[in-house]
């Protein structure tokens, strides 16, 4: 082939190349923009979607729900706030609870209420202890305060009477009862409800 025929072939087939490199380098820009994408985004969930607190208040039995509000033997008067937050103890409309009693005692003692260890509590359907604990009143301090920004002033009292419901297992807390031994050794009992503590009783 003279060199003429070499030279208009080459000529001839200098687009088609040019194109199929312009093809080329264009998938690979775009596979590279597509990579580039699906890193950033994948980068990106961790930071905008945060890990939602568990809601110890589902599934849960009536049983389960009395033991995260009312008993904790290691609770303090000065760890209402912090514990009240933890246990995520609220109303069901997530306001603040006026008031929280938690009883100073391991959940067996507690349950045997239901179980032997308790008695009819007047002319109503809640049992009351024979045997007297000590408790933390957890008082709110901040009325109308909503979660999680309770504020809560916690009291230490002994010689507790509990009143719960029971349906088996202890249910509900209903109040305590303060006893006292009067001068001429009578045991007395004095009805108490969670938000109030009679003036001449020290406590």
């Amino acid at each position: 082939m003279t060199d003429s025929c070499l030279n208009s072939c080459r000529l001839i087939n200098q687009p088609l190349i040019s194109k199929a490199k312009n093809k080329e380098t264009m998938r690979i820009l775009f596979t590279c923009l597509l990579l580039m994408l699906l890193f950033a985004t994948g980068f990106s969930k961790p930071a905008n979607l945060k890990p939602k607190p568990i809601d110890k208040r589902q599934n849960e039995t009536p049983y389960e729900k009395f033991k995260r509000q009312h008993v904790d033997a290691k609770m303090t008067a000065k760890k209402c706030e912090a514990e009240i937050k933890n246990k995520q103890i609220y109303n069901v409309d997530n306001s603040c609870k006026d008031t929280n009693t938690f009883i100073l005692s391991d959940y067996e003692k507690v349950k045997a209420i239901c179980n032997g260890h308790g008695s009819p509590h007047k002319n109503t359907c809640l049992t009351e202890s024979k045997a007297k604990f000590s408790i933390v009143k957890c008082e709110l301090k901040n009325n109308g305060g909503r979660k999680p920004n309770c504020q809560y002033k916690g009291k230490l009292l002994t010689n507790r009477i509990v009143v719960v419901q029971c349906g088996g297992l202890p249910v509900h807390f209903e109040k305590d009862i303060v006893t006292f031994e009067s001068n001429n050794a009578a045991i007395g009992k004095i009805p108490m409800d969670d938000t109030s503590v009679p003036t001449n009783i020290h406590v």
